[in-house]
């Protein structure tokens, strides 16, 4: 393993977690570096770069080629301090030059099937939600490696979905429109550069032919380790393991920052999930 190729490891793993060895590419190099970005210059992102970016995300799969995506680029100041609180005061929604809002789109496909004179019940379910929300999630993967590749960094904000009506009205969307998440891109500040966040052993993801919750308990316990020392490095006032800090945010519906009523929200934005 080369220096470069163990320090990337390192980074992503922590010392005592590492692969023993991995097949490598530049794709797999460049993700590998993979941070979020809240500090941006105020530099834009020109049109080229976006049109590059969503040809990427274009690219990605979609479940049938139904395509049932879209995604809503956002410049304007005035718009990105808006989704900024409706996303919780995040200031880096409001500071960063652009703000692309992935969205969950089935009014397409029901205005071309109308137009057709055909039916469209099957949109009514709950499948056909979760094909616009999984189309919407592997083409923002594809637009952050993207942007990544451009020299821009990225960050996902999943406070989109704390007031998804206020969204929704801002953007001007129709019903059986809603906003997955957005994502910050811009040129990264590199006077407060962002770390690389690591992740749990492999031992905890990787699972060789069934599935085994035991087999997960010493990478756990690994990857608390490991966090300990990334949240002391980097000055975060976490208190307790990664464990903690997870079950905090799973405790209950007043921890998930107005989500909890998603389900109300979504039938409201006209998706009956049948």
């Amino acid at each position: 393993m080369s220096d470069l190729v163990h320090q990337l490891m390192r980074d992503r793993y922590g010392e005592d977690a590492m692969p023993a060895s991995i097949a490598w590419s530049p794709l797999i190099e460049q993700l590998l570096t993979h941070r979020s970005v809240r500090a941006y210059l105020p530099d834009p992102v020109t049109d080229e770069q976006l049109a590059a970016i969503v040809a990427a995300a274009q690219s990605a799969s979609s479940s049938s080629n139904l395509q049932a995506w879209s995604v809503v680029a956002v410049r304007d100041p005035a718009r990105r301090a808006a989704l900024a609180e409706f996303a919780g005061g995040q200031a880096h929604v409001r500071d960063a030059p652009l703000q692309l809002v992935w969205l969950a789109d089935l009014a397409r496909l029901r205005r071309i099937a109308a137009q057709l004179e055909r039916p469209s019940a099957g949109l009514d379910y709950l499948e056909m939600f979760l094909v616009g929300v999984i189309d919407a999630a592997l083409a923002a993967q594809n637009a952050v490696a993207a942007a990544e590749s451009l020299g821009l960094g990225t960050v996902y904000i999943g406070g989109m979905r704390n007031r998804p009506e206020d969204v929704a009205e801002l953007l001007a969307l129709p019903e059986e429109v809603v906003a997955v998440f957005g994502l910050c891109v811009g040129t990264p500040d590199p006077a407060r550069p962002a770390a690389v966040k690591p992740r749990p052993p492999q031992s905890v993801v990787l699972h060789h032919e069934t599935y085994s919750l035991a087999a997960q308990d010493d990478g756990i316990a690994s990857y608390n380790r490991t966090m300990a020392k990334f949240y002391e490095s980097q000055q975060m006032k976490v208190h307790g393991t990664w464990a903690v800090h997870s079950a905090k945010r799973i405790a209950g519906p007043e921890s998930l920052s107005g989500r909890d009523r998603l389900v109300a929200a979504l039938k409201a934005r006209g998706f009956p999930l049948e």
